[in-house]
């Protein structure tokens, strides 16, 4: 007979390996921040208690960073290519799958935020956060028009985007890229897998994740409600803003309906699935 903490384990194991690989793929669509997808994918806490105390985090979830570790670096470095197709081919279509995913994950978003209640100053965090978030992504991505020349530095500033943009939900890093002029160089280099800049974006990264998780962290053990209210504001506000509104053919508008819907069963199934699992 099989063990059923056993097949829970495997089960769970796919489950975070899945949603590494989305959370790493998040990283890289324009418009979609890889905080929000730890957010929605309930990874998001151990991910900052880890990046703030690295020894004791390992220890206590050392099973959950293994496949999710994984599933990160398919979804970032695997699919960048499939991804710039896809995108190359549909972003409506690509960007609204990912809204699907956020979408289906929303109620449990507000549950977690919940569990401390929803007073009066967590409203107001949620307003205020909901409402900065979206005027900054609004100029960014449609008034800001600056263009500079990649190289070493700026790769570097890049992988600083991503690593913050996954500290802070909400921080659309690769829009930021696209309006900087830094996106598609970038992209292409991460498709073709070149050392060299990959070399570039990690201390980046590295530095920018472990600078900013220590705040974060200490913002969720004194103010848990005000804070996750606020991130749920950032989460409603930063999916709010990539919402497509221009469509090639009825086709494409079809096609991104679909992605939709797939999108949000995908995380419906992921959410079932983790609850389902009895704990060890």
């Amino acid at each position: 007979m099989t063990d059923p903490y056993k097949q829970a384990d495997r089960e769970r194991w796919l489950r975070d390996l899945l949603c590494g690989a989305l959370i790493g793929a998040g990283a890289i669509l324009p418009g979609v921040s890889g905080g929000v997808l730890a957010v929605v994918f309930d990874v998001y806490r151990p991910m900052m208690e880890t990046l703030s105390h690295p020894g004791r985090g390992i220890r206590k979830y050392w099973h959950i960073f293994l496949p999710l570790g994984i599933g990160w670096a398919v979804g970032f470095l695997g699919l960048a290519k499939g991804i710039s197709a896809a995108y190359a081919l549909s972003d409506a279509a690509t960007i609204w799958l990912f809204i699907g995913l956020i979408a289906g994950t929303f109620p449990a978003l507000w549950r977690e935020a919940g569990k401390e209640g929803h007073g009066r100053a967590a409203w107001i965090a949620c307003g205020v956060c909901a409402l900065s978030v979206f005027l900054s992504l609004f100029y960014v991505r449609h008034v800001l028009r600056v263009s500079v020349t990649p190289n070493f530095g700026w790769y570097n500033f890049c992988g600083a985007l991503w690593g913050a943009s996954v500290v802070l939900p909400g921080l659309t890093s690769s829009s930021i890229m696209m309006a900087l002029g830094l996106y598609e160089p970038l992209l292409n280099s991460l498709a073709e897998m070149r050392l060299l800049t990959l070399s570039a974006c990690l201390p980046g990264m590295l530095l920018a994740m472990l600078l900013l998780a220590r705040g974060v962290t200490w913002l969720l053990r004194t103010h848990y409600a005000v804070t996750f209210h606020g991130i749920l504001g950032i989460v409603a506000a930063s999916t709010l803003v990539i919402v497509p509104i221009r469509y090639d053919s009825v086709g494409e508008a079809v096609a991104s309906l679909l992605c939709c819907a797939a999108g949000f069963l995908l995380a419906f199934f992921l959410e079932k699935l983790d609850r389902a699992l009895p704990r060890a």
